[in-house]
């Protein structure tokens, strides 16, 4: 359904909500009226008896933060494989259509975590010019990598401080508004250990000082134990994956307030699909090696009070930007978090790490909504076929038509 831009004039509605979740770990209110003006939540009142209303809501959430995707990227079974046959004029258009369907999903700000030729970067001002339907978009660029790295073939490949500070800075021209770096090997790059560290220390201080200097956050794409550690002490922002975290590695999470972005879908869709045939063997084997530790460690670190913030990886094997509601399930269910938790992760503590929005539902608040069938307390699946989704005061998707 196409967009409804919310004017400047446009008048107050109101929604009669049965269950209201603000995106915070705050009880859930009940039998309340939203009201949305001009873009905004205006109010958030008891529901009284004969107040007049627009629709009746049995259940609503924030709009949900995806804290990492590869918008150019469709969930192809061989990654790397599908990226050296596509054309930079096909990514560009994959990266419209992974957008949209985010946005049809319920999410309504995402972080692209690695684009080539600028595709996120792109999208992104599309979007925010109006021309596109999408969610919020802080873009990446390039991912940064030591020469050969992980993420190589779309990656800006580095091999001292100084060329660290000179690639953060092209990002920057570019139109980045964050940065990520390879810490370790990866799955999807074919003889890249995910084990093994990769840029080091010096070069992930450099790189992530320059980027701090231009306010701009940082992402350490990490998998091994000693690459984990490396960037925590280097000072990032974030650290996607981080499936070999050990003790250390979660005090120096809790000592630097930095965000775990754990995207439990990623190895999980891998593995879902390992009999088809269609992956390469070699991706295979290092997904296995990584599921065999990834629920204990994280959830050892969940537990010790680490920052969890929701990411699904999208665009990776079968992780499909539609398919959010996955990572959310799989940190209730793998983590042992409530559902109210998991959204928690997938809306203001994804949003606190991306920027942008405060991802919750209060005053004053953009009016991104997402209205759902039930509550996610007795049943979460229901995140995954929204009945609603509001952008900025606008409906972007009603199944009502």
């Amino acid at each position: 359904m196409p967009s409804q831009q919310a004017s400047e004039s446009t008048p107050p509605v109101t929604f009669r909500v049965g269950v209201l979740y603000d995106g915070t770990l705050a009880k859930a209110r009940r039998n309340v009226d939203v009201t949305i003006a001009d873009g905004r939540v205006l109010s958030i009142e008891e529901g009284a008896a004969g107040s007049e209303h627009l629709r009746r809501v049995p259940c609503m959430t924030p709009g949900l933060t995806n804290a990492h995707v590869h918008l150019e990227a469709s969930g192809e079974a061989a990654s790397q494989d599908a990226w050296s046959r596509s054309t930079p004029n096909e990514r560009v258009i994959a990266a419209v259509a992974n957008a949209r369907k985010s946005l049809y999903a319920g999410v309504t700000s995402v972080r692209d975590l690695g684009c080539s030729g600028g595709s996120a970067m792109s999208v992104a001002a599309a979007v925010a010019a109006g021309k596109l339907e999408g969610p919020r978009i802080s873009a990446a660029g390039a991912v940064l990598c030591m020469t050969g790295g992980h993420g190589w073939f779309l990656g800006r490949q580095i091999d001292s401080p100084w060329e660290a500070r000179k690639a953060v800075r092209e990002q920057l021209l570019a139109g980045a508004t964050c940065i990520k770096f390879i810490a370790t090997g990866g799955v999807l790059t074919q003889g890249a250990v995910p084990g093994n560290a990769q840029l080091t220390p010096e070069e992930l201080t450099a790189g992530i000082d320059e980027a701090h200097r231009h306010g701009m956050r940082t992402a350490a794409h990490a998998i091994g134990t000693r690459g984990i550690k490396n960037a925590l002490r280097a000072g990032i922002d974030s650290i996607e994956h981080g499936h070999m975290l050990d003790d250390e590695a979660i005090e120096l999470f809790k000592a630097n307030g930095a965000y775990l972005v754990p995207t439990l879908t990623a190895p999980t869709c891998i593995l879902e699909h390992a009999d088809d045939g269609k992956q390469p063997e070699w991706a295979l084997h290092k997904a296995r090696t990584i599921a065999e530790q990834m629920q204990t460690t994280i959830a050892r670190a969940y537990r010790a009070g680490v920052k969890i913030a929701g990411g699904s990886d999208a665009g990776t094997p079968y992780n499909f930007h539609e398919r959010y509601a996955y990572e959310i399930e799989l940190m209730h269910r793998l983590l042992g978090m409530s559902p109210q938790e998991a959204l928690h992760a997938a809306t203001s503590v994804a949003s606190e790490l991306v920027g942008g929005t405060k991802g919750t539902l209060a005053p004053g608040e953009p009016a991104d909504l997402l209205f759902l069938e039930s509550d996610i307390a007795a049943n979460l699946a229901t995140l995954y076929q929204p009945l609603a989704v509001m952008k900025d005061g606008s409906l972007v998707f009603d199944r009502a038509g």
